[in-house]
C-alpha cells in the first residue's frame, strides 16, 4: 500500500503531519517508507486530485477522512473530539489506518 502526504506551501502542519502520519502507520505495523510528500500547486491540481485541504493524508488514492467540501487549495481543519484542529487526533488516524487496506 502506498501512503502520500498532501500539503500545500506554507502550511504550518506539514511537518508535524508527516511524524503524526509515520507514527500512526509504524503503530499499526505499516511500512513508513513507503509515505511520500506531495505539495499541491494550483487550484486545477486540487480540482484533480479532490484535495480537501492541507494536510490530507491518503492511502493507496484515497483520502482517509473523505469531505464533503470542494476541492480547494486551502488549510484543512479536523474535528478532533470537541474542537477544530490542524490534524487529526494521533488516535483518530490510527482508526483511519486500520480501516484501509487487506487486512481492513
Amino acid at each position: 500500500m502506498d501512503y502520500e502526504l498532501r500539503t500545500i506551501q506554507g502550511c504550518p502542519n506539514s511537518g508535524p503531519a508527516l511524524d503524526l502520519f509515520r507514527q500512526a502507520l509504524a503503530a499499526e505495523g505499516k511500512d513508513t517508507g513507503r509515505v511520500t510528500v506531495r505539495e499541491v500547486a494550483s487550484e486545477d491540481e486540487a480540482q484533480a486530485l479532490r484535495f480537501h485541504g492541507s494536510p490530507s493524508f491518503i492511502a493507496d488514492g484515497r483520502d482517509l477522512f473523505p469531505a464533503g467540501s470542494t476541492p480547494a487549495l486551502s488549510c484543512r481543519v479536523y474535528r478532533s473530539e470537541d474542537k477544530m484542529a490542524g490534524l487529526p487526533s494521533a488516535e483518530m488516524l490510527r482508526a483511519a489506518v486500520r480501516g484501509v487496506g487487506p487486512d481492513a
